[in-house]
């Protein structure tokens, strides 16, 4: 991802320039304001006096109009400054990115175009759903015709429902849902209901010498976690010794710590999603992620392959070799994978250099890989 932070850098120094330029324009302009607000004053007052106009008030008004003059200049100035960096940012992006990656991918992958027009759309919803944008994946779903059984958003309307309430610290949806799944959540040896609790005793912790009643009672919630969690629950129950004294001058202020409820909010996520079958990142986001990484190495294996002069590799128009039976993947001694067509392709004078990284190589000493 450097490409992406180059470009970031770049895009950092534009927005930087923007503030600052407009920052100085603002004040520039109201000195400006001031200073002609002045003169316009003097000369009102002299004009009520009935006097003429002096040599000196003459003066002022030429030195006026000439700074009036010199402000716009220096500003029209600066802003054109601004255009080369706003420029430099096109420039890193066409730098750092490729704008022509067809060529890594297969004419016949868009075949089925209205086939993979629907899958794609429906990755999106999905992603959609599990990022809690209900009414944007609702929306398109009605622009593009897609038809989404009730029983597959579900499962993310109350996901959402419950990470919703617990952004707002509110603990109940998350403990009646974890409650109801008990035992499921017991046979994946998952901790969210103790946590659940956890937070919620310690909630009670930040209220002071009088929720100490109410602690104590909610106390009893911790038996079925006595085993697993002895030792936390040890540590909560001894934080009551400084309830009076208040726990964020005590050595258990950690337990005050805000980022339990982050935490407990990528507990549920990621327990609830292993319950009900689903990914924790969404299929678009993973696959996304997983381009950004491979799109690279594709690029410079085609590029390295089409100056050695190895295009009848292909198997098909602008397409990278691709491993088969008869065209098994080869692992050489560097640890990097190609096909055998192209191993025999890039066969120089009986020496093999990896198209990956610059170490030579005898060809046989590659091994085949079986999946």
């Amino acid at each position: 991802m450097e490409q992406c932070a180059c470009v970031e850098r770049e895009l950092d120094k534009v927005l930087q320039k923007f503030l600052t330029y407009g920052q100085h324009c603002e004040r520039s302009l109201e000195e400006l304001l001031h200073y002609v607000g002045q003169l316009r004053a003097e000369l009102a007052s002299a004009a009520l006096q009935g006097t003429p106009l002096s040599a000196t008030l003459s003066l002022v008004m030429s030195q006026c109009c000439r700074k009036i003059k010199d402000t716009v200049q220096k500003l029209a100035s600066d802003h054109k400054d601004i255009h080369s960096s706003v420029s430099r940012v096109g420039k890193a992006i066409d730098r750092n990115f490729d704008s022509e990656i067809c060529g890594v991918v297969s004419d016949a992958v868009w075949d089925a175009r209205e086939q993979q027009q629907q899958i794609l759309q429906m990755a999106i919803v999905e992603h959609l759903y599990q990022q809690g944008m209900l009414s944007v994946a609702e929306e398109l779903c009605q622009e593009s015709t897609l038809n989404v059984d009730l029983d597959f958003k579900q499962p993310f309307l109350e996901l959402n429902r419950i990470l919703e309430a617990l952004h707002e610290q509110d603990l109940g949806p998350a403990l009646e849902w974890a409650v109801s799944h008990r035992q499921r959540l017991l046979e994946l040896n998952s901790s969210l209901e103790f946590k659940l609790h956890r937070l919620h005793f310690i909630r009670l912790l930040a209220g002071g010498p009088a929720k100490q009643l109410e602690a104590l009672s909610y106390a009893r919630h911790f038996q079925p976690f006595a085993r697993l969690h002895q030792r936390e629950i040890q540590v909560m129950m001894g934080s009551l010794v400084y309830l009076r004294l208040g726990l964020e001058k005590s050595p258990y202020c950690h337990l005050l710590d805000s980022s339990h409820w982050a935490e407990i909010c990528e507990t549920f996520t990621r327990d609830a999603c292993s319950l009900l079958g689903l990914s924790v990142e969404s299929p678009l986001s993973v696959s996304f992620a997983s381009g950004c990484v491979a799109l690279p190495v594709l690029m410079n294996i085609k590029a390295v392959i089409e100056q050695r002069q190895c295009t009848g590799v292909w198997n098909h128009k602008d397409e990278l070799p691709q491993t088969s039976d008869s065209n098994p993947p080869i692992k050489l001694i560097c640890g990097h994978v190609i096909s055998r067509d192209a191993l025999n392709k890039l066969i120089n004078g009986g020496k093999l250099k990896c198209p990956y990284c610059p170490m030579e190589q005898n060809p046989a000493d590659g091994k085949r890989i079986i999946f």
